[in-house]
């Protein structure tokens, strides 16, 4: 299952890196929100493995989940795996330099069942897909227009 996001918005490709790439504020936001965050290695090592193991609760069941960066190419590209009970999935920022001043992110969500209870899962996911999508949409709208510090661009 994939989702897939675009938005363009009037902020340097440089800046909006930045704040894609700015992962201990994303920690301590996840933190506030109730999630364990657990980083493993240096912030400074983004090319050789910095990754989280995360714990959380959803719909009364704690997951766990592994994110590691396996690829960090600045600033047009974070590739983020993560590894879960049941579900791998992979999170893809792609950034395009549209002029000096707009950048376009694109970002996508692949999900892919290791096991039974994942598939299952998945295939509850299919059944509100439309939903799940427009939110996807709208939270990468509204993280854009945070992190630039100015509306997003239709």
């Amino acid at each position: 299952m994939q989702f897939v996001a675009k938005e363009d918005t009037n902020t340097p490709i440089n800046e909006l890196f930045a704040a894609m790439s700015d992962f201990e504020s994303f920690e301590r936001s996840a933190i506030r929100r109730g999630v364990n965050v657990q980083r493993i290695g240096a912030l400074e090592d983004l090319q050789n493995g910095l990754g989280w193991d995360v714990s959380f609760d959803l719909r009364g069941v704690k997951r766990d989940v592994k994110l590691k960066i396996s690829e960090y190419s600045g600033p047009t590209l974070i590739k983020i795996d993560a590894e879960g009970t049941g579900l791998v999935g992979e999170l893809i920022i792609e950034l395009i330099a549209l002029s000096p001043k707009r950048t376009r992110l694109t970002m996508t969500t692949v999900l892919k069942p290791r096991t039974l209870a994942g598939r299952v899962l998945l295939q509850s996911l299919k059944l509100a897909r439309s939903k799940i999508a427009r939110n996807y949409r709208k939270r990468v709208r509204d993280f854009v227009e945070i992190a630039a510090g100015r509306p997003a661009v239709s």
